[in-house]
């Protein structure tokens, strides 16, 4: 190894691969909707628009999720950064988030949970894969719908670092591809 690298603890990698913006997953379920922050997600397809994301079974909306098969992912920019630390400090088995934290829920078009109207984009989503819940609590997920607010162009959004520290995006670049 070179002289110039460190050791780093295994439990410090998350932070080095977090897969992109913390979000704010909805769910309603039973005559109550829930927020949940989740930063590990993934996107596994282009069209239809196909994301994985990890739900902790010991999340109160893993069991919405579960049993209806629905849910949004409210995309937040850091002016939500507050809301998104203290909805992910609390349980909404106790408390309603939306209104402890000043969050608007929505009508969602396609799905039973409600959409975040303070988020700039809003993906309504279905489970369409759930073989590998039961071994490590991961969904796959099929957008069904999409909303972005066109009023936030270049949005400063969330990153998870681990252990309460998070980054701002940056500057956005554009580099020649020939892909989509």
């Amino acid at each position: 190894m070179a002289a110039s690298k460190c050791e780093l603890p295994l439990s410090k990698v998350y932070g080095l691969l977090e897969p992109g913006p913390v979000v704010l997953l909805t769910t309603a379920h039973k005559g109550s909707q829930d927020v949940m922050p989740m930063s590990w997600h993934t996107m596994m397809d282009f069209e239809p628009p196909l994301l994985g994301c990890v739900v902790s079974e010991n999340n109160f909306s893993f069991i919405a999720l579960k049993a209806t098969r629905q849910c949004a992912i409210n995309i937040p920019t850091f002016e939500l950064a507050m809301q998104v630390v203290g909805c992910g400090n609390t349980t909404g088995q106790r408390v309603d988030k939306f209104a402890a934290f000043g969050l608007t829920s929505l009508p969602a078009e396609q799905v039973a949970a409600p959409i975040i109207e303070e988020c700039y984009a809003n993906l309504e989503c279905r489970v369409v894969d759930t073989r590998l819940t039961n071994r490590y609590n991961f969904f796959v997920l099929e957008v069904v719908k999409a909303w972005i607010d066109p009023a936030c162009p270049q949005p400063r959004t969330l990153h998870h670092r681990g252990n309460g520290v998070f980054m701002l995006a940056g500057e956005t670049i554009t580099l020649p591809s020939l892909k989509k």
